[in-house]
C-alpha cells in the first residue's frame, strides 16, 4: 500500500501547529511528520499531545539546534525515505499553504510526475496579504533564478512541493548546501537537472496571520548568491 507524508518544519509555531495538523490529516491520505527546531514556545509539547490521539498518523522529530529550514527538511526527507514513504511533501506550518491542495498535488505524483510544485506564479501572481514590496521581491527572485539557471520553473523558490521517494533517493541529500530560499531552488534545480518530470500546480499563497515570519536578510542574500553558486558548480560538474 502506497504511503504519503507531509513534512512540516516548525520553530515557534504554537499558535498554528494544532490547526494545520488537523487540517492536513483531514485529507485522510496523509501522515504528518513535524520537524521541530527545539521551539522555546512549546510547539513540540502541543504536537506530543496530538500524537496521543493519532499515534500512527502523526510523528515528531525534535532537533537540538535551530540550523535552518533546509536542514529541517533534509532531516525529514531522510526519515521519510527510511520509513519507505512513496510520496513526500514539504508544507509550511502557518497556513500560507492550504492543506486542501494536497490531494490534487498527490494525484499528479500518482499519475506519473516525479515532482509537483504548488506555484504562486504559474497563473499570474496569486499571493494574498503580502506587502507590495515583498511580492515584487519574490517575483523578481523567480525571474532571476530562471535567468541564471535556465530552469523553466515559474516559482523556483516555492516551499509547497511534493516528491516521489525515488527523487530524494537519487539526490545526495548530505550534499544539499543551502538552508533558506536557496534550499528550495537547489532541490528543484537538482531534480530538473536529473531529468525528473515535474508539474506546477497553481495555488493561492496566503501570508501568515499568526506568529512571526522567519524571513531575514541573511536568507535573501543566501538565495541570491546560492543561485550563482549552483550554476557555477554545474558548469564545473560539481553538483551531484
Amino acid at each position: 500500500m502506497e504511503k504519503a507524508l507531509v513534512i512540516i518544519p516548525t520553530y515557534n509555531e504554537a499558535e498554528n501547529i494544532k490547526k494545520v495538523i488537523e487540517a492536513t490529516i483531514r485529507e485522510k491520505k496523509f501522515d504528518v511528520l513535524v520537524v521541530d527546531d527545539s521551539s522555546p514556545d512549546g510547539t513540540a509539547t502541543i504536537v506530543k499531545e496530538i500524537i496521543k490521539s493519532y499515534p500512527k498518523k502523526i510523528f515528531l522529530e525534535v532537533k537540538k539546534n535551530k540550523d535552518g529550514l533546509g536542514r529541517a527538511y533534509i532531516h525529514g526527507f531522510k526519515w521519510a525515505v527510511d520509513k519507505m514513504y512513496d510520496y513526500i511533501f514539504e508544507m509550511d506550518a502557518d497556513f500560507s499553504h492550504n492543506p486542501s491542495e494536497l490531494g490534487t498535488m498527490l494525484d499528479y505524483l500518482k499519475e506519473g510526475k516525479d515532482m509537483v510544485i504548488g506555484s504562486r506564479y504559474i497563473k499570474g501572481i496569486n499571493v494574498v496579504n503580502w506587502p507590495l514590496g515583498r511580492i515584487i521581491l519574490s517575483y523578481l527572485a523567480s525571474v532571476y533564478v530562471r535567468l541564471i539557471t535556465s530552469m523553466p520553473i515559474k516559482d523556483p523558490t516555492a516551499g509547497f512541493v511534493g516528491y516521489k521517494r525515488e527523487v530524494l533517493e537519487e539526490i545526495v541529500l548530505d550534499k544539499v548546501k543551502f538552508i533558506g530560499y536557496a534550499f528550495q531552488v537547489e532541490m528543484k534545480y537538482k531534480t530538473w537537472r536529473k531529468k525528473f518530470s515535474y508539474i506546477e500546480h497553481p495555488i493561492i499563497f496566503t501570508n501568515r496571520t499568526l506568529g512571526l515570519s522567519k524571513m531575514d536578510g541573511r536568507i535573501i542574500w543566501e538565495g541570491l548568491l546560492g543561485v550563482l553558486i549552483l550554476r557555477i558548480n554545474d558548469i564545473f560538474g560539481l553538483n551531484k
